[in-house]
């Protein structure tokens, strides 16, 4: 008699592998996406930058890439209101209202500095929406509501220096920030160039710390009463 085992019998007895579970993961899958998108359009800009990358370092094809965020457009500008709600949302941890004013604009410029040191995929995005001249982002109806409650933060910390005598009157709190992003963001965005032409470099520790502490002095000084 034959020991071997008979191959149809086999087939018809053993049971079927289990297929493999799919794990549903909607809020995962649209953060690898945004991850993966807000590097691909840093470095390629909105023009060079493809879908088909973004999906493969998400890990997820360009059918869910469209159903999670919709066309390459859609995309980018989820990239950029990502990019402006991180970094609002961490300029509310600074806790500017339990201090002393002067305090208070130190710590706002001392956080701008280092969020554009730490964060140069922002400044990115920054220059190549101002290519465009904003036109994606004139269509979100987030930004604005973003933004407003900061403005509130540093007008309170200026009316509060108003108070006690150590600010000046009339400082617009929206020219302010505009001067502490201005003073961090064209230092670091032509740090290249300046360094060649004033030949010294610029991103040497020594030289940053001399920048920090020349923005804060410049601008504490503006607002002095």
């Amino acid at each position: 008699m034959d020991t071997l085992t008979d191959p149809k019998k086999t087939a018809s007895t053993a049971k079927p592998a289990k297929p493999a579970k799919v794990t549903r993961d909607p809020e995962g899958t649209r953060a690898r996406i945004l991850a993966a998108a807000t590097e691909e359009f840093a470095r390629y800009g909105l023009g060079g930058a493809r879908v088909e990358r973004i999906a493969e370092v998400a890990g997820t094809n360009k059918r869910m890439l469209y159903y999670h965020v919709g066309n390459k457009e859609s995309l980018y500008l989820a990239v950029l209101e990502g990019a402006y709600a991180h970094i609002r949302a961490t300029e509310r941890t600074l806790s500017l209202e339990t201090l002393d004013p002067p305090a208070a604009i130190a710590r706002l410029i001392h956080f701008t500095w280092q969020y554009f040191l730490d964060h140069p995929e922002f400044m990115a995005l920054l220059n190549i929406e101002n290519l465009h001249r904003a036109e994606l982002l004139k269509t979100s109806d987030k930004v604005h509501a973003m933004h407003s409650p900061f403005v509130q933060m540093i007008a309170d910390v200026l009316a509060r220096g108003v108070a006690t005598g150590i600010f000046r009157a009339g400082v617009d709190p929206v020219q302010l920030y505009i001067s502490i992003a201005g003073q961090s963001y064209f230092y670091l965005s032509n740090v290249h160039t300046l360094s060649v032409i004033f030949g010294r470099d610029l991103l040497a520790e020594e030289a940053k710390a001399e920048r920090l502490d020349h923005m804060v002095e410049l601008i504490l000084s503006s607002l002095r009463a």
